[in-house]
């Protein structure tokens, strides 16, 4: 079988996130020009992408001034952060506040992980209704509906590797406090355009690059850690087990999405967009919660929401609600809740396998918990559309799923330490590396929710 070229995350990130500032423009540029020569029969194409639906922005997000320096160290910069979100002001300039919902639009909607650990190499439970609780079987009935209506599971199980490419416009619509709400009416000319790209294979590895406006956002996972990179952090992993991209539930990967329900209860039924739907819930363990905990901020709960069609058996629309709690130092606490709501559609066949060919999601932020009169909200929209789908890429190995070199450096120095105990401090030799080892010092780490 010929080899494609120019398809692997590693030739999209050749020199590392961290280390490469290539837009993404070059990648889709290169990954067009190699496949000329290859044309029609392996990618489908989907055809033209709807228009997105005009959003509109908020004047509120991450500090784009105590993030930047070269010489703060990470720790406390998760609750920093959220602290930046309330001392944005309606007095701050425009531009400031376009580059901080830029950033903010990134940091939450760029690389959300989901609630639990999933592998596709565990087979999927066979249906058992003796000794089990109503709502986990029928749980179970409705997985398999929707196994079947995407394909099926010789299907699925047939591909080990998957590539997707989209575009995606996204804008913070909206900020409110106790006092006032501020939305922007000329929202089709602040939302920001861009696009991702996707990269999946077996077993539990995926890298993603979305670009918006001059930033993007580079996250992976090679099987063992899951890390991001943005322009303002640079890279960083994420504590506790090994979760899918939620983009990838987002109507892009039934099989893993299968498999994320496999343990969810079926809790009710809803109409969503005039469709009924049965609606499956799972919640994070709290060992989950309490490995992706991190000094002051500590997680609370992480609850998903599958609404599957009782019409076609899909996915058609997706929540999940995210609760973390910030303990100041001789303050008091801050509650931060994350919401997100997805709507798949436009569903198509690519290879047999049903593709959500777009969606748009809801985001809203709400802070609470201080004082009785300093809650905010932000409210931020997505609209996506995929472009392209291929599964069985042909060349994609494990070497492109490799984490960058600040990653992989502080995991061997934090092997090292509680090898040889808690008190003993690995150094590493090479002089560029150390001050990138002090950013992502083990105590200190941001989280990647």
């Amino acid at each position: 079988m010929e080899r494609k070229q120019g398809l692997s995350p590693g030739r999209s990130r050749a020199k590392s996130p961290a280390r490469s500032a290539s837009p993404m423009s070059s990648l889709l540029r290169r990954r067009r020009k190699n496949y000329s020569h290859h044309p029609e029969p392996f990618f489908f194409r989907s055809g033209g992408l709807r228009p997105a639906e005009a959003l509109s922005p908020l004047r509120e997000g991450p500090d784009p001034d105590g993030m930047d320096g070269e010489d703060s160290r990470t720790e406390g910069r998760w609750a920093q952060w959220m602290k930046g979100q309330l001392s944005r002001g309606p007095s701050v300039s425009s531009s400031t506040c376009k580059r901080s919902d830029l950033r903010l639009l990134l940091g939450v909607l760029g690389a959300p992980l989901a609630p639990v650990h999933v592998s596709a190499l565990e087979p999927f439970p066979h249906l058992s209704i003796k000794d089990t609780p109503i709502e986990s079987s029928s749980a179970q009935y409705i997985l398999q509906q929707y196994t079947a209506a995407s394909g099926g599971q010789k299907l699925q199980n047939s591909i080990h590797n998957a590539y997707a490419m989209g575009r995606v416009r996204m804008v913070a619509s909206e900020f409110e406090t106790a006092n006032k709400v501020t939305k922007n009416r000329n929202s089709s000319k602040v939302a920001e355009s861009g696009g991702f790209v996707l990269w999946q294979m077996n077993p539990d590895m995926w890298y993603v690059e979305l670009a918006l406006g001059a930033s993007k956002v580079q996250a992976g996972c090679n099987g063992k850690l899951v890390w991001r990179h943005t322009p303002w952090l640079g890279a960083h992993a994420a504590r506790g087990p090994v979760r899918p991209l939620r983009r990838a539930l987002q109507g892009l990967d039934p099989r893993t999405t299968a498999s994320m329900f496999t343990n969810a209860r079926c809790s009710g039924e809803k109409n969503i967009n005039g469709e009924d739907c049965f609606i499956l819930k799972l919640c994070a363990d709290p060992a989950t919660l309490k490995d992706r905990s991190e000094g002051p901020a500590e997680i609370i709960r992480h609850v998903l929401y599958g609404y599957f069609s009782q019409k076609t058996g899909l996915l058609v629309h997706l929540e999940d609600s995210h609760l973390t709690r910030i303990q100041s130092n001789g303050g008091d606490a801050v509650h931060w809740e994350t919401t997100i709501n997805s709507y798949l559609e436009d569903y198509r066949p690519v290879e047999g396998v049903m593709i959500a060919h777009s969606g748009r999601s809801v985001v809203t932020l709400f802070r609470f918990g201080d004082t009785a009169m300093s809650h905010t909200r932000t409210r931020m929209e997505e609209a996506w559309a995929i472009e392209e789908v291929a599964f069985n890429v042909p060349g994609l190995s494990a070497d492109c799923f490799i984490p960058p070199d600040e990653i992989r450096l502080a995991s061997m120095a934090e092997a090292c330490e509680f090898s040889q105990g808690p008190r003993v401090k690995t150094t590493v030799a090479t002089a560029p590396y150390r001050a990138k080892l002090g950013k992502l010092d083990k105590s200190s780490r941001p989280i990647v929710s």
